[in-house]
């Protein structure tokens, strides 16, 4: 069955969020329909509950779970498919935050394991887009312990310990698990993450949903999952180069690269044992492999079968990609 395997884009999954906007319609042209607030695409999801379907191709209609077990390492990559069996490791989101989400924390792996029987969750953001003005929040803008979380949280006085970041596109952050943040209003990113939904809601800025109702806050378990470490900085730098893939994170669950590409760029996996996202944020191009052509535009995101170990990018004008695989 190997030799059916190629680029695989799947249907979209459209999450309603109290927070959610409208950029993912207007900038990435994404139709979510009658939803009032779209706040999140999940484009390549092994989520129970929100397992991905292949949109197009010989293997239309088929779950991302079911090519797993028909295909197992040709299309994770054999070192995957050993560590992680029929589990899809990773969850790649689009984020729209039309009002700062909540100030949450989400577990580590052994937390979660032991507390929920999952993976834990660290996560990356790329930032697309951010209105004038926009920021977020990443750890803490001073050393802290527990009791001084805690008594901050108490008094009504968090935000004085937490670090603000004012933000821009092409800004790219890294969330360890364990570490205290939130997407501020006016952002449009991507989220590369491991595949958990466990999520820690320490404050909801006293929001109440289309009922009434605030959402339930997580303090006391999230005390035990917050690493209360200080970082002199937060943002991940990098220095931006054409045609050629350009490292932003690369942790134990992914490695993730931007390249921007203006001509033919041919990429060789021959030395990696593991699937290839691509996830596309401006412009758009053809990925060319051995067996045909894949279009690739704006709001894309893509999987390359770890089977395929050659490609070409081929773009119209300027492209500008994020790349993720597993490497350790």
């Amino acid at each position: 069955m190997t030799e059916n395997l190629y680029p695989l884009k799947f249907k979209t999954i459209f999450k309603d969020k109290i927070w959610g906007g409208n950029k993912i319609n207007a900038v990435l042209c994404k139709d979510f329909g009658d939803l009032p607030n779209c706040g999140e695409t999940w484009e390549i999801s092994g989520v129970e509950g929100d397992i991905s379907i292949v949109a197009d191709g010989a293997l239309a209609g088929r779950s991302l779970v079911e090519l797993i077990e028909s295909y197992q390492g040709d299309l994770l990559g054999f070192k995957v498919y050993n560590k992680y069996g029929s589990q899809f490791p990773l969850l790649v989101k689009f984020i729209d935050a039309n009002a700062d989400l909540s100030i949450q924390v989400h577990p580590d792996d052994e937390l979660a394991k032991a507390r929920h029987n999952s993976f834990g969750k660290t996560e990356m953001w790329y930032v697309f887009q951010a209105d004038e003005g926009s920021s977020l929040i990443s750890g803490f803008n001073q050393p802290v312990d527990k009791e001084a979380f805690l008594d901050k949280f108490n008094s009504g006085r968090l935000m004085d310990i937490l670090n603000r970041e004012k933000v821009k596109a092409g800004d790219v952050f890294f969330i360890p698990a364990g570490r205290v943040h939130t997407i501020g209003k006016g952002l449009l990113l991507a989220e590369i993450q491991q595949t958990s939904d466990i999520t820690y809601r320490i404050y909801d800025f006293d929001r109440v949903d289309s009922n009434g109702q605030k959402r339930e806050l997580h303090v006391e378990e999230a005390l035990d999952a917050i690493d209360y470490s200080f970082y002199d900085h937060y943002r991940v730098p990098y220095g931006d180069q054409k045609n050629t893939p350009v490292e932003l994170v690369s942790c134990d669950y992914f490695t993730t690269n931007k390249i921007t590409i203006n001509q033919t760029l041919e990429r060789d996996y021959s030395d990696l044992d593991s699937f290839i996202i691509y996830i596309c944020f401006d412009g758009d191009l053809i990925l060319d492999y051995a067996g045909g052509k894949v279009a690739v535009k704006k709001g894309d995101a893509v999987l390359l079968p770890a089977k395929l170990k050659r490609v070409k990018l081929i773009p119209t004008e300027t492209c500008k990609i994020l790349e993720s695989y597993i490497d350790r």
